[in-house]
């Protein structure tokens, strides 16, 4: 074991650290989560406009499935890009200009005319916003050590289900309320206040965010002096046995690796997360509004204590493959419930699937993210954890057309073949998490068995 682990080891155990990462939680967490929390609300909030969208602008299903998966196309191609830029500006310049950026786009989502202009919108929604998730990824990899990084992962990845509980009861609630005002449709009112919502975050952003360790006066010398030698150690950890620069990354077969695990989650993700209000009130048989909205934000609600309690006990190697492995499982069976219990009309059990389903890929995401930064840095990381996010979140853009030309293919009067399709993929992420137990990284040595 090297000089630098022993060295972590005994600054991970001191008093003055653990102080210093209480306070840099309580200071940047709550802002990041807000961060994430309006992307993901605007990233999503097109299911509920579906069914209007295509009345009011003649949006049909096919149009609407190239719209909402091409936002992934924008994001995945200025994924890498934005990460480097983020290195050169600092994070709170250039997330805070991320986030007003996508404001702006998401709120011009209420003038749009017709499928055209859907489908540009949704292309520059992605544009607009891509480099946000692996720049936050980025930035708490530089802020926390590998012991607890997962459980800072899982409290940002609570923005998820925070957004969708939140969120879908604002959003059905914004349509009512739209719908009684003349001149404009319930639909629109939704876009452009939850667009604006997100230009607010990113002005506070730029006011709450500290770049590094070394710039924050919240802490005292002692605990910045922990946290930075602590973050130093493992750097040089990660620089003797990782890759060094952007294109040695880019050529690395771990990153691949994981871009492939990524993707098989995120078509789960947004198999479900596109198609879950539909999938409700297809379930309860009502319309789409604030009732909906309220069953919606149920999966979301426990899905919050999934995320964290997992999050915060997988401090392990084994316990991350062991914890991971058994998710996706999981999400793959859940995904299969949801399906099962649609066709055959048991709207209570189908809410019970889809709920245990969002547990499961919530709580996953946070133990995927941890394997990357346990061996990426500098530059690399930039590039290797911008591959993985762009070209995992592909999965956001395979998913609905997956689920699309599957129930056009093989048709069904409640679509269940479609979302059988988009269960089998965890199946595949399962495998792949359980084959990492032949990974070995120095940094991991730090986290014990």
């Amino acid at each position: 074991m090297s000089v630098a682990t022993n060295s972590t080891k005994e600054l991970l155990d001191t008093p003055v650290l653990k102080s210093a990462i209480s306070k840099a939680s309580l200071r940047l967490m709550p802002m990041l989560v807000i961060l994430y929390i309006v992307a993901f609300l605007d990233r999503t909030n097109v299911g509920f406009a579906e069914a209007a969208l295509e009345v009011d602008r003649g949006i049909t299903a096919g149009a609407y499935a190239l719209g909402a998966g091409i936002f992934f196309i924008g994001y995945a191609l200025f994924e890498i890009p934005s990460n480097l830029l983020l290195t050169k500006f600092g994070a709170k310049v250039w997330l805070a200009r991320i986030a007003i950026t996508w404001g702006i786009v998401s709120a011009c989502f209420a003038f749009v005319q017709g499928e055209t202009s859907f489908v540009i919108l949704r292309f520059l929604l992605g544009v607009t916003e891509a480099g946000l998730f692996p720049g936050v990824i980025m930035f708490l990899a530089a802020w926390f050590p590998n012991k607890v990084r997962v459980k800072m992962f899982a409290i940002f990845y609570l923005a998820q289900p925070f957004s969708q509980m939140m969120g879908a009861p604002l959003s059905g609630w914004l349509i009512n309320i739209g719908d009684q005002v003349p001149g404009v449709a319930g639909w629109q009112v939704m876009f452009f206040v939850e667009g604006m919502l997100a230009v607010v975050a990113g002005i506070a952003a730029y006011f709450f965010l500290i770049n590094s360790p070394q710039d924050a006066k919240f802490l005292s010398k002692e605990e910045k002096k922990a946290l930075t030698d602590v973050m130093a150690l493992e750097d040089t950890v990660k620089e003797e046995s990782g890759p060094r620069g952007v294109m040695a990354s880019m050529r690395n077969g771990r990153v691949w690796y994981f871009t492939v695990i990524y993707f098989c989650l995120q078509v789960a993700v947004y198999g479900v997360t596109f198609y879950l209000p539909q999938q409700v009130a297809q379930l309860t048989g009502q319309k789409v509004g604030l009732a909906v909205g309220l069953l919606a934000a149920i999966p979301w609600f426990f899905g919050i204590f999934a995320c964290y309690f997992i999050g915060k006990a997988a401090n392990t190697v084994a316990r991350r493959r062991r914890w991971g492995t058994a998710l996706f499982i999981s999400t793959g069976i859940c995904i299969f419930g949801s399906a099962w219990a649609g066709a055959n009309h048991l709207p209570a059990l189908g809410i019970i699937f889809i709920t245990l389903a969002v547990c499961s890929f919530l709580s996953t995401g946070p133990i995927c993210w941890s394997y990357p930064t346990a061996f990426l840095t500098g530059t690399a990381a930039a590039a290797g954890i911008g591959l993985i996010n762009s070209l995992g979140n592909l999965g956001g853009f395979v998913a609905p057309i997956l689920r699309t030309t599957v129930n056009e293919v093989i048709a069904s009067d409640t679509g269940t073949m479609g979302v059988y399709a988009l269960g089998v993929l965890p199946f595949v992420a399962a495998l792949m998490m359980f084959g990492t137990r032949a990974f070995s990284n120095k940094a991991d040595e730090l986290l014990g068995k």
